[in-house]
């Protein structure tokens, strides 16, 4: 089909620009842009990004289907080489779902943006203890509300010293290719 061998050209010199840019990944909202994860027309796009830019997906809300983790799962069960950044800990206001639906996918990580408000200090750490700490960013995601609330919610999870340099710095490094001094 013409069209469709279009499109993915246009895919690819996308995904070419984004590099060249220096840009480290892409970010889609299903919510905001009403389209399901899992819909067969997003194939190209996870298609044309795997193995050369992750891609962070707002995940999770108990108001809407078009993110929630079940949409999540085929796509990470196909490309096994698409990197996928779950923000909200993989699944706003559907967390416990996400964890048991997605925390087993070494090539899922999670952002904590804009979910530390809303849970306590314990059952954030127990989510960030289900996927593993080194899957887990923070800031990648940008935050709804105050930053400054953000880190002081996330100082006051029990972590260790090496668990937080991992989540604030080492993790994002590492997937996003940064050079580290």
């Amino acid at each position: 089909d013409i069209k469709l061998k279009e499109l993915m050209i246009r895919l690819e010199a996308d995904v070419d620009e984004i590099i060249g840019l220096g840009l480290k990944g892409v970010k889609l909202h299903p919510d905001i842009q009403q389209f399901k994860i899992d819909d067969p027309r997003m194939m190209r796009i996870y298609e044309v990004c795997e193995g050369r830019l992750p891609i962070l997906l707002h995940t999770g809300d108990s108001r809407f289907d078009y993110s929630n983790p079940n949409r999540v799962k085929p796509v990470l069960d196909y490309y096994k080489n698409l990197t996928v950044i779950g923000a909200h800990l993989g699944g706003w206001s559907v967390w416990d779902a996400a964890v048991k639906t997605l925390s087993k996918y070494e090539n899922f990580y999670v952002d904590c943006s804009s979910s530390l408000y809303t849970l306590s200090a314990e059952k954030a750490k127990e989510l960030i203890m289900a996927y593993g700490t080194k899957k887990v960013l923070f800031g990648t995601d940008y935050p709804m509300w105050d930053l400054q609330k953000e880190l002081e919610s996330f100082m006051q999870l029990d972590l260790t010293e090496e668990e937080r340099e991992d989540i604030f710095y080492n993790n994002a490094a590492k997937l996003f290719e940064i050079n580290q001094m």
